[in-house]
């Protein structure tokens, strides 16, 4: 085979093979598809809740606001999450921790951080946290199913070996062999855009702020506890895959506070963008 192969990843049930560039190289600069695509979805999610912040309460200057605090918390966190869970890869030099350049993020910890960022920047600007919640992720699930085809291009998080119809094939240069493996990448973000979709329009008929934020973990939770049994380079606690169980946990949690809030009655002027219509329409006194 030809060496300019090796880096090859085949779709044989497509009849297709390609071989996506890591980096992109301008003169003296260096861009890694990777990290252009995180930040094409960033980019496209905040547009996103820019369009629609008025439906939450929400002006679009203080969405873009709340990008400044909120996007240093999902990448401190993601970056802790994964440390935490991998830390003998740093133990011998505990610095290369602050290395975030040579990889290793954690979605769950960056789900964690933006929720965290969200809190702050609420309390700040003195909006209602949950309609915050609400908005971005549902917005969040672009930069997911974005995201993960950056996981494409470094021809990582993949699944286990299979022979199914959807498998995805990588040469293994030390048996000079193709290797076919679940495209668990693949199968996130399909499942993210999907979700993006469904809770697209849900979202326009809430009957409370926090419906959208619990009908992501729901749904996101399920996806990513099967998917993630599926991978070969998940995060381990002990006997456990740590985002498979905190996938089902918050699933199951929001699931059971979704059907709870299913049966008790929501007046809807309680909703943050009705309280912020019915405010500006209070006569100047």
């Amino acid at each position: 085979m030809n060496p300019a192969n090796y880096s090859s990843i085949s779709f044989p049930f497509l009849g297709i093979e390609v071989n996506p560039p890591r980096i992109l190289e301008l003169g003296p600069l260096t861009i890694h598809y990777y990290g252009a695509l995180i930040a094409l979805g960033l980019v496209l999610a905040v547009m996103y809740s820019c369009k629609r912040g008025h439906e939450f309460g929400l002006e679009e200057d203080d969405i873009l606001d709340g990008v400044l605090w909120i996007t240093p918390f999902a990448i401190l966190c993601a970056r802790i999450y994964y440390c935490a869970f991998s830390w003998h890869e740093y133990a011998a030099n505990p610095i290369s921790v602050l290395y975030i350049w040579n990889g290793g993020i954690a979605i769950y910890g960056s789900v964690i951080g933006a929720i965290i960022g969200m809190a702050v920047f609420a309390k700040i600007k003195k909006v209602k946290m949950m309609a915050v919640v609400d908005l971005i992720l549902i917005a969040f699930l672009i930069g997911q199913f974005i995201g993960r085809w950056g996981n494409f291009v470094n021809r990582e998080a993949f699944g286990a070996a299979t022979d199914s119809f959807f498998r995805m094939g990588l040469f293994n240069t030390r048996t000079n062999a193709w290797e076919y493996y679940h495209p668990t990448f693949l199968y996130e973000s399909v499942w993210n855009m999907v979700g993006f979709v469904i809770l697209h329009f849900l979202s326009k008929k809430r009957k409370y702020d926090g419906q959208m934020a619990l009908s992501y973990a729901a749904w996101y939770g399920l996806g990513r506890c099967f998917i993630e049994g599926l991978r070969v380079d998940s995060l381990w606690w002990g006997p456990f895959r740590v985002s498979q169980l905190l996938a089902g946990i918050t699933c199951i949690a929001a699931v059971c506070i979704l059907a709870w809030q299913s049966f008790r009655p929501h007046d809807p002027a309680k909703l943050w963008v009705n309280q912020v219509a019915a405010k500006k329409a209070e006569p100047n006194e």
